[in-house]
């Protein structure tokens, strides 16, 4: 059988160096990042450098807060909703367990309701990066926490409000991609289940020596950049094969 391209990395997998927004605080004082959610796919976050926190929603737990340090590694499934929370210097490595979904829209940002129940206001606040460049990426920022300020007032006052609250938002999000379901398994299976399927083949033939092929690929840090959700964006999308 034909090997996986390696375009997913390895696994299938998907890695971004992420650097928090600290550009300027946002309207609760903290330099972060966007509220957001993930439908189907989970998320690790390596700390390369400084310092912070990340804060996780969920529908069993509610709010929980988790400090951040270099040499830190957590990871969450889909359907919690996270905002990072940056020192001023946070710098992490971003692993999605399958690449290429974030990107189809399988992440949501939150806004709170008002915005989020309007699809037109809802597409102009996401658009405001391409719109206005990194000053857009921290209005869209400044939005969101907006929004989700009143949601940790939900929690501190009113916690059922904050859980009918927060499965609203869920709910919005997975009917929304539903509706895309052929799209993302489409990726699943040109990612991680290829690569599963290649290895698969592999421990089959064992002890034979088989490998299709004996290339090196890599990817060497460049100035490419994008204003994510999280922050500044460096993502690992392009690969070289390495030659002697």
């Amino acid at each position: 059988m034909s090997e996986p391209t390696p375009g997913g990395l390895v696994g299938g997998i998907g890695m971004t160096e992420v650097t928090v927004y600290a550009q300027r605080r946002a309207p609760d004082g903290n330099y972060s990042g966007c509220p957001h959610v993930h439908a189907v796919t989970d998320e690790g976050y390596f700390v390369l450098q400084g310092s912070g926190a990340v804060e996780f929603h969920d529908l069993t737990h509610g709010y929980r807060r988790l400090e951040l340090k270099p040499g830190h590694y957590a990871h969450f499934p889909p359907l919690i909703m996270h905002r990072l929370i940056s020192d001023g210097d946070l710098v992490i490595l971003g692993i999605m367990g399958n690449a290429g979904l974030a990107e189809r829209g399988e992440a949501r940002i939150y806004f709170g309701p008002e915005i989020d129940t309007d699809p037109s206001r809802y597409t102009e606040a996401m658009a405001l990066p391409q719109k206005l460049g990194p000053e857009g990426a921290l209005q869209r920022r400044d939005l969101a926490v907006t929004g989700y300020l009143v949601l940790m007032d939900l929690w501190a006052n009113n916690r059922d409000a904050y859980f009918a609250e927060l499965r609203r938002f869920f709910t919005r999000h997975t009917e929304a991609m539903a509706a895309q379901s052929s799209t993302l398994v489409q990726q699943v299976q040109q990612g991680p289940a290829a690569w599963a399927q290649a290895t698969t083949a592999r421990i089959a033939q064992l002890p034979d020596l088989v490998s299709s092929s004996s290339e090196i690929f890599l990817n060497t840090r460049g100035t490419d950049s994008a204003l994510g959700m999280c922050g500044v964006l460096r993502p690992i999308l392009s690969l070289q094969k390495f030659s002697s």
